[in-house]
């Protein structure tokens, strides 16, 4: 069985995550993907290493299914060779700081003389305005999108999520780019740049408290459990802000992840008090309907709590779920990478690699009929040198030399 996007040649000359974690879902696609490293490597093989003198988690739960080669862009060879590449590439992704690629003598214009079909994609921090050459991490992503402003609780600072939404979200943004342009190159002929940029990406997971933004201007947020309102949209602690109220409630016996998510729906409302052990609240014109439920919804859930409180976030979802209650346990990440069905469904899985062993990592969130994806190991440092380079016509004793001088 073919695979996705099997044929297309990708040249990866991404580091850390955003750009990592792009180029792996295009190999898990099917891409045949080229990751294009300086002699010492992508600085995650060091970074946060938990077995001495071998390839880092961080790398490897980023790099699955690539190819690796080194190559020095600093030297002329190195510059000959990329070049050779470069024409017989479909798509080039890079997550370098501005200008950086334009600097080794490949500007977009220089790219499209060598290969008119070529999709060249960009993640940088910022768009061209008055931040483009701001350095951008994670959490500033966070900071400057939206993400942080919107998260936490009321009287409390502004929070990280967890999600790593800057950078893969940033990533699985660029995915979309580029099969956008790849698709559009079939009916065009030509390539294109894709520019996307980490603060864009998290401003565009975080459209609905803009929504919210411009509500401000009407009156209060209703569905919000604060009680104040300035000219920004507050930080709303585990409040879902949507049309349904929704909260995290403690449960049994009170470890850091034994919460449950619920959502109150109008046609949960009866069979939820009954559950809670309160039927009463069902007809009380106090608590019967949406309105009435909505000015004290802190009250509402401590209602709620005052249940889950006495039993396991397990019991409780089977109890919610056997009415069509809308929750979501806590889950903590050993739970996730132990969870039975994440692993039955192919979405944890253990690679095997060379050096370090087993590792489990996180499988293609895509699932596609026709384009089934096996999670292979991630390369070692340079491990392609020999397949690469002799496919451009570099023979054994040119290889060591290039070795020896530097350039690979």
């Amino acid at each position: 069985m073919t695979r996705a996007l099997e044929g297309v040649r990708v040249l990866d000359m991404t580091h850390v995550q955003s750009g990592p974690s792009c180029t792996q879902l295009l190999a898990w696609l099917g891409a045949d993907v080229v990751k294009l490293e300086s002699p010492t490597g992508d600085i995650t093989r060091q970074q946060l290493r938990d077995v001495p003198d071998v390839d880092s988690l961080y790398f490897t739960m980023l790099n699955c299914n690539k190819k690796s080669i080194t190559l020095n862009m600093k030297s002329e060879r190195g510059k000959e060779l990329f070049t050779e590449m470069v024409r017989d590439a479909d798509i080039l992704v890079e997550n370098f700081g501005p200008g950086a690629v334009d600097r080794m003598g490949f500007t977009w214009e220089r790219l499209q003389e060598l290969n008119p079909r070529l999709i060249y994609a960009s993640i940088k921090g910022f768009g061209p305005g008055k931040y483009a050459n701001f350095k951008a991490y994670e959490v500033v992503a966070q900071a400057m999108g939206g993400s942080m402003s919107t998260t936490g609780f009321e009287d409390g600072p502004p929070l990280a999520t967890g999600a790593q939404i800057g950078d893969s979200g940033t990533g699985i943004h660029t995915v979309a780019g580029i099969l956008a342009a790849l698709y559009q190159r079939t009916h065009t002929g030509r390539g294109q740049r894709v520019q996307v940029a980490m603060q864009h990406a998290v401003l565009n997971l975080c459209r609905v408290k803009l929504r919210d933004q411009q509500r401000l201007v009407h009156g209060t947020l209703a569905e919000y459990p604060n009680k104040t309102f300035g000219e920004d949209v507050p930080r709303s602690g585990n409040a879902s802000g949507g049309g349904q109220p929704g909260w995290a409630v403690k449960c049994a016996p009170g470890g850091p992840n034994d919460y449950i998510y619920v959502i109150v729906q109008p046609p949960g409302w009866a069979p939820l008090s009954r559950i809670i052990g309160r039927p009463e609240l069902a007809d009380d014109p106090e608590w019967a309907t949406p309105a009435a439920r909505l000015p004290k919804l802190d009250k509402m859930f401590q209602l709620i709590q005052d249940w889950t409180s006495l039993h396991g976030k397990w019991e409780v979802l089977d109890a919610l779920n056997a009415e069509n209650i809308p929750c979501g346990p806590i889950l903590s990440t050993k739970e996730l990478i132990e969870d039975d069905s994440l692993r039955a469904e192919g979405i944890i899985v253990d690679v095997e690699h060379p050096e370090r062993g087993t590792f489990a990592t996180v499988a293609s969130p895509l699932s596609l009929s026709d384009s089934p994806v096996n999670v292979t190991t991630p390369p070692l440092l340079g491990e392609h040198n020999n397949e690469i380079y002799a496919a451009l016509g570099v023979d054994a004793d040119e290889l060591a030399a290039l070795k020896s001088n530097g350039v690979i």
